[in-house]
Parts: structure tokens; C-alpha cells; sequence
């Protein structure tokens, strides 16, 4: 199975810090935070991966190279302008699917979790639709995004919303029929949860969406104390 680290966004939350650095670059207990994710990915036996940026993106490709040092095999998506979540996926397709039409893992590259990746390399997603990993509700975020069902499918409206943490299992085929270049995924996610495309299952585990400046400072003190 493939990976693909999404790291295309402006970081505009994070400014200033991001005004000279790409946000996958900013540091966090003594480690670039998409440092995390691939040390993850290769301990649970995912060494090919892919990467987009559009946001001084030179900057990630001059710091993790091709990836040896970590044991990895890194291909970059180099985006002009960045194409939104879905439309960076969408872009790097050839990349991810190069050997057939396997499911791939995506991460969000602004985010930390501790949840077992493992898990997600025998998942296979309902045909033409993907699998969330969601979690409880973070207090910036109450209302939630989608609904877990008892049998393991996601939907719109549920009695118990969570929220999705950025972590999934996606096949190419979700991205069939889509014409435009530039797209977010959510709308793509919630029109395929209508056909029952979409499973999902519960994090496992610490998670942290590191869109501010004060939850980088948070993580970097959980993470410097030894706490996660």
C-alpha cells in the first residue's frame, strides 16, 4: 500500500510562523511534524509515499529528499497553486496508483496522531468511496462532521457526530467522474456517504489538528514532557 501526505496548504493560521516556513516543516517536540507521519507510515510497512506542496515547497523537498534517511521512497506532487484536499489527491493519482488500482492511506500533514496505521493496511473501502478515521469532537470543532454508524458506515446525520481527523483509506475510483482540477473533498466525501460508499472506524489514540500557532505550543510541551 501507498501513503500520501497532503502538505499543500498556505498555513495561513499559523502565521507568522508560516510566512518563511511550510507548515509540515514547523517543529514540534524537537521534530518537523511531517517527520512524524513518515516514521509512522515505514514502522507500519508503508515506504512508499507521496507528497504534494505548493507553499514553499522547495523547502520539503530540500529537507526530506527521496526519503532514505528514514527508509522511505518519497515522490513529490508539485502543485502551482494549491488545488484544494481533493483536487491535490486527484493530481497525484498516477503517482499513487502506478502498479493498479489499490487503495492508498491519506494524512493530513498539519495534524499529529498516535493512532496504529497498521490497522489500515488490510482496510478495504466500500467500491468507489474511501474510509474515515474519525474522532470525538474537539472543543474548536462541537458540531462535529459525520455520523459513525453501528454497522461501520458514515453518514451525513447521525445521532452521534464526530469529527473526521484527517486520516483515510481513499480508492482512485472515488475521484471517477470529476472533472474539476481544483475542489475541496468534503462535498465529494458527503455525495459518495449518500450511496453508502463510505466506511469509517474510531481513532485510537492521541490526535491533534496543529491549525494554530497556541496547539503547535501545546504539543510541543505534551511531547517535550513525555506525555504522548
Amino acid at each position: 500500500m501507498k501513503a500520501m501526505i497532503l502538505a499543500a496548504g498556505l498555513g495561513t493560521r499559523m502565521r507568522p510562523l508560516t510566512l518563511t516556513t511550510p507548515k509540515p516543516l514547523l517543529q514540534a517536540g524537537g521534530k518537523c511534524l511531517i517527520e512524524y507521519h513518515i516514521e509512522r507510515l515505514v514502522a507500519a510497512g508503508v515506504r512508499d509515499l507521496v507528497i504534494n506542496h505548493a507553499w514553499l515547497g522547495e523547502q520539503i523537498e530540500a529537507f526530506l529528499g527521496a526519503g532514505e534517511r528514514y527508509g522511505a521512497r518519497i515522490q513529490y506532487s508539485a502543485e502551482q497553486e494549491p488545488l484544494e484536499t481533493g483536487g491535490g489527491i486527484r493530481k497525484a493519482l498516477p503517482l499513487l496508483c502506478d502498479r493498479g488500482e489499490e487503495p492508498f492511506i491519506v494524512i493530513n500533514g498539519d495534524l499529529f496522531s498516535t493512532h496504529p496505521l497498521e490497522t489500515l493496511l488490510n482496510v478495504r473501502p466500500p467500491a468507489g468511496g474511501a474510509h474515515l478515521v474519525l474522532t470525538e469532537n474537539p472543543e474548536w470543532h462541537p458540531e462535529g462532521d459525520f455520523a459513525l454508524n453501528a454497522e461501520g458506515s458514515v453518514s451525513e446525520s447521525g445521532p452521534v457526530r464526530l469529527t473526521f481527523s484527517g486520516i483515510s483509506v481513499m480508492t482512485p475510483a472515488l475521484f471517477e467522474g470529476v472533472d474539476s482540477e481544483n475542489f475541496a473533498l468534503a462535498p465529494l466525501l458527503r455525495e459518495k456517504m449518500r450511496h453508502n460508499r463510505i466506511s469509517g472506524e474510531r481513532l485510537q489514540g492521541y490526535w491533534e489538528d496543529v491549525g494554530t500557532p497556541e496547539r503547535l505550543a501545546n504539543l510541543d510541551r505534551l511531547l517535550r514532557a513525555g506525555s504522548i
